[in-house]
């Protein structure tokens, strides 16, 4: 396995955000008085904001008014994410060091608004790691389309052949195998489905796994 770049994804990944924010959309649906359905909710992980709305609204059709139930959950979110390191993912740091021991350049491609996404790097003491940060705002066609990841390898002037790419969701593996990237998935909230297991990627249950496997290839 041959590569000149690794491209994260963030929150699920490197951060253990994805279940503070399925908490806040729980909260969020109880003040409300509205079911948490949980596949619907299960199968936003990894989209952006544009991406998460028409799948929520379809989900919950006439139970939910989208206009007021998502700034009611993003401001139960970002009061806790805006203001406290979020808990890095165990195994993170020993990769990120092994990585940067061998000079391999390293960017995030996050769903997550760059504004928000670099204060979260920040807060959790991983910002420094990066060269840059490629976000959900910047790109028109968000996760699983591969527009983000051919973004970054774009950015850092390498062929997205020979990048690799780490991701939690089923949305973000499809994201980077569509842009020809060598794709590990890390699992996090959602197992991967029988259509993501297709893909031929490899698939691990901790980031120690993972940086075995590239320890040893």
């Amino acid at each position: 396995m041959k590569y000149n770049a690794a491209i994260f994804d963030m929150d699920g990944l490197l951060l253990d955000t994805e279940k503070v924010c399925m908490t806040a959309f729980k909260q969020t649906c109880i003040e409300m008085n509205i079911p948490f359905k949980q596949d619907v909710y299960l199968s936003i992980i990894g989209r952006n904001q544009a991406g998460i709305k028409p799948i929520i609204e379809q989900g919950y059709g006439e139970l939910l008014d989208y206009s007021v139930f998502h700034p009611r959950w993003m401001q139960r979110y970002l009061a806790v994410v805006e203001h406290q390191a979020i808990p890095v993912k165990h195994g993170v740091i020993a990769l990120l060091e092994w990585l940067q021991t061998h000079n391999i350049p390293m960017v995030v491609a996050t769903s997550t608004h760059n504004a928000l996404a670099q204060k979260k790097l920040r807060l959790a003491g991983l910002n420094h790691y990066f060269s840059h940060i490629t976000s959900g705002d910047e790109v028109t066609h968000g996760k699983p389309n591969p527009e983000i990841y051919l973004l970054a390898a774009q950015r850092l002037n390498i062929d997205p052949k020979l990048c690799i790419a780490f991701e939690d969701s089923n949305n973000g593996v499809k994201a980077a195998v569509s842009a020809n990237m060598a794709t590990l998935q890390i699992i996090d909230l959602v197992e991967p489905d029988a259509d993501t297991r297709a893909l031929g990627h490899h698939i691990f249950n901790t980031m120690d796994e993972a940086l075995t496997f590239l320890q040893s290839h």
